[in-house]
């Protein structure tokens, strides 16, 4: 079955936000860098996706230059680079139609953030009929405000408010709801031992 590994928002956006700081994985370019490495020694396809909001102001209009890959990531020759708008990766890109001219049956996702663009990637993928592999150590978050929570608050008072949902919970309840459903769960070691770097 023909693969392809999807690196999803490993970009310099994040990085440039206030809440990097409370990430659940720092070191989230090198854990996609590893999946790389082990996609490229088998021959799987690599697909970089990079997430845009043009105009907003923000790290991710790339008026600001921060829309690029983080330190560490870089796309060998031939290997797509995809830019989109929405939250998952196929409905404002080209990939569905990049990856049926490569006979891609398997996607396996990596990336930012697990709850967002990696687990609504996962879910358009399975309904595409792709199989889906989460490789939930490869991928980060941030902590997550109550939706009642006062606006404009900064992130020691975010972190210290109660009702702010934990990285860990929110990772936990991501594969809660994709294993047996829309993707097989899988870990960073079972894809890309770190003795085989």
């Amino acid at each position: 079955m023909n693969r392809a590994l999807l690196v999803i928002d490993v970009q310099e956006s994040f990085r440039r936000r206030p809440n990097w700081r409370a990430v659940s994985a720092p070191d989230i370019a090198d854990r996609a860098a590893r999946l790389v490495g082990a996609a490229r020694a088998v021959g799987d396809t690599v697909v970089w996706v990079l997430h845009t909001e043009p105009g907003s102001g923000t790290p991710f209009d790339p008026a600001l230059g921060h829309v690029r890959l983080m330190d560490g990531l870089e796309p060998a020759p031939g290997e797509p680079v995809v830019t989109k708008t929405s939250r998952n990766a196929f409905t404002t890109t080209g990939l569905q139609r990049l990856l049926t001219a490569r006979g891609v049956r398997e996607v396996v996702i990596c990336g930012i953030q697990t709850e967002q663009c990696c687990e609504t990637t996962a879910r358009l993928a399975a309904d595409l009929g792709y199989g889906v592999v989460f490789v939930t150590d490869a991928t980060a978050t941030f902590p997550i405000e109550h939706r009642d929570a006062p606006p404009g608050r900064g992130l020691d008072r975010i972190l210290a408010d109660p009702a702010t949902l934990p990285t860990d919970q929110i990772i936990a309840r991501t594969e809660y709801a994709l294993a047996g459903r829309f993707a097989a769960i899988a870990a960073l070691d079972d894809l890309a031992p770190a003795s085989a770097r």
